[in-house]
C-alpha cells in the first residue's frame, strides 16, 4: 500500500520513517516534508499544499489513507473535507479539534465533563484581564487561547510580567488571531508529562509516556518554545498513575466528545500536571502528536504503525496492542540561532554524512530532520531552514545512557550558532537516582 503524511517537521519525519518500515508499505508520500525525509528509502516529498490538490493526489495515486500531522491542516478541516470525498484519513474533525484550535473550549469542556484542570477566567478585554491578575495575583498563567505552536504560554511570576503577557497577547496582538482572547489560570506546582493516546472514536489505545522540555534554556528557564527535547518512558507515570489517568482524563475526554456529536478519531495529546499529591490535572489538549515527544517514541515502537491506524480507521483499536522496545529513547532538539523569536536560516550543517553511514551500522539512534532543506553553492547542500533544526533521538538501556548517546551524536553536528539545551531528561534522572 502507499501511505501519504501531511506535514514538514520532525514528527512527520518520524512517522513516515515508521510507517516504511511495514512490509505492508509499498511506498510513503510527505506533503511537504522536509530535507531528511527526502532521503529516506522509501519515502518522497511532494510539493502539495491546498486540501484540494492533496485530494486529487491521493486519488491518482491510489493513496490507501492519509495521517495528519500537524495541527494547522486539522483547524482547516482537511479531515471533514477528505471523509466528503470518501477518503481515508486519520485525524479529527475540524469540530473534534476545537480541543486544541480553542483552549476556551477546551477548559469549558473539561469543567462540564468533570476533567481535572486548573481554575481559569476568560478575556477578551485587557482591562478586565489585568483587573482579574490584580485580584488573583501571581504566579500566574496567560495563555493565548488560540494556535500559537507551543509558544502560547507565559507563566507569569510577578504581576509585571502578568499585566505585560496580557498586553502583548491581547493589545500588540504578538500571536495574531490566536490571542483575540486570552485564557489566566492559576499556577499549577508539580512534574509535566506527556501522554499521547490513539482514539477511534470510541475506543482507545494509549501510546508509551514521555516528558517533553518546553523550556528554552537548562534547568527549564527561559521562555516557552516548541519544545526542546523529550524522552520516552517517563518515571513519572507508574502503572497506577497510568490506570488514573485514562480513567479520569482520557476516558471521559473520548466519552465527552461522543456526547458533544464530535467522535474523536485521531492521536490525542493531554498535557498533564502531576501534583506533588499525586494527583494529575490538563494542562492542555492537541489533537495530534507531539513534537518532540514523537521522535523517541517513534523509536521505541515495535509494533507496525500502518495496522495500528487502520485498526483505528475501522473502528476496532480495541483489539490490538502495542509492543514497545524495553529500552529508553532521548531526543535532543538543536535550533538555529535565535529561535524561537527569530530563528536564523540558511545556514550550512556540517556531519551527518559521517553520522548517517555509522547510522546504517548502529541502529540505536536516528537524526529526524524539523527545519531543513538543500541549498547552498551547489543547490544540495543541508541547510537550516527554520527555527528546530534536528531532533537527534537515541536508545539506552537506561534513560541516563539514552541521554549520553545522544548528546555525543549532536555534538558531532555543527551549523552557525546552533544551540541545544544540555539537560534534557534531567528531572527523570534525578527522580530515578533519588529512587534507586
Amino acid at each position: 500500500m502507499k501511505l501519504l503524511v501531511i506535514g514538514n517537521g520532525g514528527r512527520e519525519h518520524a512517522m513516515a520513517w515508521k510507517l516504511i518500515q511495514s512490509p505492508r508499505v509499498q511506498k510513503v508520500y510527505v506533503a511537504p516534508g522536509n530535507a531528511g525525509t527526502a532521503q529516506e528509502h522509501g519515502i518522497e516529498n511532494i510539493a502539495v499544499t491546498t486540501i484540494a490538490d492533496l485530494i486529487e493526489f491521493v486519488k491518482t495515486e491510489n493513496i490507501a489513507f492519509t495521517i495528519v500531522g500537524p495541527e494547522a491542516p486539522l483547524a482547516e478541516g482537511i479531515v471533514d473535507t477528505f471523509q466528503a470525498a470518501g477518503l481515508k484519513i486519520f485525524g479529527p474533525t475540524q469540530k473534534a479539534a476545537q480541543l486544541e484550535i480553542s483552549k476556551r473550549f477546551a477548559k469549558d469542556f473539561m469543567l462540564q465533563h468533570n476533567i481535572p484542570t486548573a481554575a481559569y477566567a476568560a478575556f477578551t478585554q485587557a482591562e478586565a484581564a489585568h483587573q482579574y491578575v490584580d485580584r488573583q495575583g501571581t504566579p500566574i498563567v496567560i495563555k493565548a487561547s488560540g494556535l500559537a505552536a507551543g509558544k502560547g504560554v507565559i507563566v507569569a511570576t510577578s504581576t509585571d510580567v502578568a499585566h505585560a503577557a496580557i498586553d502583548q497577547i491581547l493589545v500588540e496582538q504578538r500571536f495574531g488571531n490566536a490571542g483575540s482572547e486570552v485564557i489566566i489560570e492559576e499556577f499549577l506546582q508539580g512534574i509535566e508529562v506527556s501522554f499521547i493516546v490513539m482514539s477511534d472514536g470510541q475506543h482507545v489505545l494509549p501510546l508509551a509516556t514521555s516528558q517533553d522540555h518546553k523550556r528554552l534554556n537548562d534547568g527549564d528557564t527561559g521562555p516557552n518554545t516548541g519544545g526542546m527535547g523529550a524522552y520516552s518512558p517517563t518515571p513519572f507515570i507508574p502503572p497506577s498513575l497510568h490506570a488514573q489517568i485514562m480513567r479520569e482524563i482520557i476516558y471521559p475526554t473520548i466519552q465527552g466528545m461522543a456526547q458533544e456529536g464530535a467522535s474523536y478519531t485521531g492521536f490525542l495529546y493531554a498535557g498533564l500536571m502531576v501534583t506533588p499529591d499525586k494527583q494529575v490535572k490538563v494542562l492542555e489538549f492537541n489533537c495530534r502528536m507531539g513534537d518532540p515527544e514523537t521522535q523517541p517514541i517513534m523509536l521505541r515502537l515495535k509494533s507496525d504503525l500502518s495496522i495500528l491506524i487502520e485498526y483505528a480507521l475501522n473502528g476496532t483499536l480495541d483489539q490490538v496492542e502495542t509492543e514497545w522496545d524495553r529500552r529508553v529513547a532521548l531526543g535532543v532538539v538543536m535550533t538555529a540561532g535565535g529561535y524561537p523569536d527569530n530563528p536564523a536560516k540558511g545556514d550550512v550543517i556540517k556531519g551527518m554524512p559521517e553520522l548517517m553511514g555509522k547510522r546504517n551500522e548502529i541502529h540505536d539512534f536516528h537524526i529526524f530532520h524539523s527545519g531543513t532543506a538543500f541549498g547552498g553553492e551547489n543547490g544540495r547542500e543541508l541547510i537550516t531552514a527554520g527555527g528546530r533544526v534536528l531532533c537527534i533521538a537515541a536508545l539506552g538501556d537506561s534513560l541516563k545512557i539514552a541521554q549520553q548517546r545522544a548528546y555525543e551524536i549532536a555534538e558531532q553536528i555543527d551549523f552557525k550558532n546552533a544551540f541545544m539545551r544540555h539537560d534534557i531528561g534531567h528531572q527523570g534522572i534525578s527522580y530515578l537516582h533519588k529512587s534507586s
